[in-house]
């Protein structure tokens, strides 16, 4: 006798918690290949306000933190994304198609760059700060501080590399984040928040939502508690981006514009998105006394 598959309904992941949908909605996920395989919560504007109200709350704890610490918890979450290699692996292949061996090597690619950018946490401050040289009896010191709460639309079609690649410079350099999954692929980001819930990190640092970035978006970028915004998710996307920098700009908002095109999220990052969201804190000593 056969057995009946269980079909998962995937919900959000706001404060360190699993919640449904505020709307009560949800929307069909499909492989490549248009094939059913679950379904997902589908995010309202009120999500988005939990979200950011989680984030908010976090954001204190998270910043106060070491540098070194936060390297440690993005280290974790590396740590337990290779022992759920099986599950990413098979979300990738569902998601974008292709083969296994290309799946393997996307999560590959994802726990590498995790690894990567947790060795910049407290390395960051040295590149980019600096010891100014000024004239009369002072020291004076310039050093990197987070932004804040961060909203990032992750890419659409990198939906484990690109997820990852947006989410980790950001809180790595003591920010939070509410990030908005790629609607047609999200069991990467799903899955992935299982792996934050069963990691070292605090609730609400990083809160994942799934639902579309062009419903979601602008009030992530209008939201007046939101310090900044990624658009890497909707890179191409000319009129949607446009837009959502005009509702950042009426509240001054950091901005971390969207390419033309998605970039190749395998090329090398460097420390632009890291820099993207940090603000620089001079500080002046007098000298003798």
């Amino acid at each position: 006798m056969a057995r009946i598959d269980v079909r998962k309904t995937y919900k959000l992941y706001i404060g360190g918690a699993f919640p449904r949908s505020e709307s009560g909605h949800s929307y069909e996920v499909t492989d490549s290949l248009g094939k059913f395989v679950a379904n997902a919560a589908l995010a309202s504007r009120k999500d988005v306000r939990d979200a950011v109200v989680a984030a908010r709350k976090a954001f204190g704890g998270w910043s106060a933190r070491t540098a070194y610490n936060r390297g440690q918890v993005l280290y974790r979450i590396a740590e337990v994304m290779e022992d759920r290699r099986p599950q990413f692996e098979e979300a990738v292949k569902q998601s974008e198609g292709g083969t296994a061996a290309a799946a393997r090597a996307q999560v590959d690619a994802a726990v590498d760059r995790l690894v990567w950018y947790a060795g910049w946490a407290d390395k960051l401050a040295q590149v980019v700060g600096n010891a100014n040289p000024v004239a009369g009896p002072f020291f004076n010191h310039s050093a990197p501080e987070p932004t804040g709460l961060v909203g990032v639309l992750a890419p659409q079609s990198s939906s484990l590399l690109g997820l990852v690649s947006v989410v980790a410079p950001v809180v790595v350099t003591g920010n939070t984040a509410v990030v908005v999954s790629s609607y047609d692929r999200p069991l990467p980001a799903v899955t992935f928040a299982e792996v934050l819930a069963t990691s070292d990190v605090p609730g609400g640092v990083i809160n994942i939502l799934t639902g579309d970035a062009a419903a979601l978006g602008p009030w992530l970028a209008a939201h007046m508690d939101v310090n900044a915004i990624d658009l890497a998710g909707v890179a191409g996307s000319t009129e949607l981006a446009t837009s959502l920098e005009v509702a950042a700009a009426d509240n001054l908002k950091r901005v971390r514009r969207a390419p033309a095109a998605e970039p190749d999220w395998s090329a090398d990052p460097g420390i632009g998105a890291m820099t993207a969201f940090v603000e620089t804190k001079t500080v002046w000593h007098p000298i003798g006394i």
